[in-house]
């Protein structure tokens, strides 16, 4: 029988990685949607990739913690390409529908993934849901359905209030108008829900590669793969034609990337995935705040949110749900 990963039970460090975790992501779907107004979606991902992995197997060479030829032999390489595909997929996925949709629309829906994740872990790593858990989990299913719902119906709105309908041609052009509007938000929106599933696969993967190497030299290994992966797709010379500000967040999106799922590696080292996956729920506040405050300071860069009040009461019941997970035991 496959011996599965057992976590440290160091819970207060798992708990502070996973918080810095949640922050990270939060606000790098705002830089996300920068960037891709200068490159396109394979070139910024191979970037991000790129970097991490120079970055990070430096600072393992320096401290000599580069992986050896036995442990990589010992470590399933069936079990390495699932988490490196389908992390390249998640990437791909999430670009792709954040180009669609909003910053904030994209970080909640994403919030199906740490919740996969959780349920992955369940029946994976054999761990416990209570029964409030269980009934945290169909009110954030309340909650995902309020929202999208919600999004899909201003999106018609939206659409609707931004013609003139003076004419029959106008009148049926209009139409054409407010369901491209549709389509495109939930063509977004389902490029999103595929990347929650796709990123769940990669992070049970992962967890269970920590039983035979550690959270760094997993993810030194992701990132290389990744890096010759997208290096295919990538158009290395447009990032040279970037202005200055472009350029600088292009670098944040790649350092982002490292310090982010390197916290979120080392927290599945020494707290359980259900807990983990239940803390980073708190990604789209820190999202709204964040999109929020640039759109004051910056209101030609990223458009503020607007939120209805069913819409923002599905977000709350998503994020506090999602909590109510993570404190179940207790």
């Amino acid at each position: 029988m496959t011996k599965i990963h057992q976590t440290s039970g160091r819970w207060r460090l798992g708990l502070a990685l996973s918080l810095l975790t949640a922050f990270l992501w939060g606000i790098l779907p705002i830089a996300l949607s920068v960037t891709l107004q200068k490159l396109d979606v394979y070139t910024v991902t191979w970037f991000r990739f790129l970097i991490a992995f120079v970055l990070l197997a430096i600072y393992l060479g320096v401290r000599g913690k580069l992986p050896t030829l036995r442990q990589l032999r010992s470590t399933s390489g069936k079990l390495l390409a699932i988490a490196t595909i389908f992390l390249a997929l998640n990437y791909i996925l999430f670009l792709q529908g954040l180009a669609l949709t909003s910053p904030y629309n994209a970080e909640l829906l994403i919030q199906l993934a740490p919740l996969l994740m959780g349920l992955g872990g369940l029946v994976i790593f054999r761990e416990r849901y209570t029964l409030t858990q269980w009934l945290a989990l169909g009110i954030l299913t309340i909650g995902f359905i309020l929202f999208f719902h919600e999004q899909l119906l201003q999106s018609f709105i939206a659409s609707s209030q931004n013609t003139n309908t003076s004419h029959t041609y106008q009148l049926f052009l209009n139409k054409n108008i407010i369901f491209d509007s549709s389509r495109k938000y939930l063509l977004g929106s389902s490029l999103i829900i595929l990347a929650a599933v796709t990123w769940a696969v990669y992070a049970l993967a992962q967890k269970q590669l920590l039983k035979s190497l550690s959270s760094s030299n997993i993810m030194l290994m992701i990132y290389g793969g990744c890096t010759l992966f997208f290096s295919v797709f990538a158009k290395p010379k447009t990032i040279f034609n970037l202005d200055y500000f472009h350029a600088a967040t292009l670098l944040f999106c790649a350092l982002n990337t490292l310090i982010a799922y390197g916290a979120f590696s080392e927290a599945l080292e020494h707290w359980e995935a259900s807990r983990v996956s239940a803390v980073l729920a708190s990604t789209p506040i820190i999202t709204l705040l964040s999109v929020e405050f640039v759109s004051v300071i910056a209101p030609n860069l990223i458009a503020p949110e607007k939120l209805t009040l069913v819409g923002m009461l599905g977000a709350v019941l998503v994020i506090t749900s999602s909590v109510a997970i993570a404190l179940g035991e207790r």
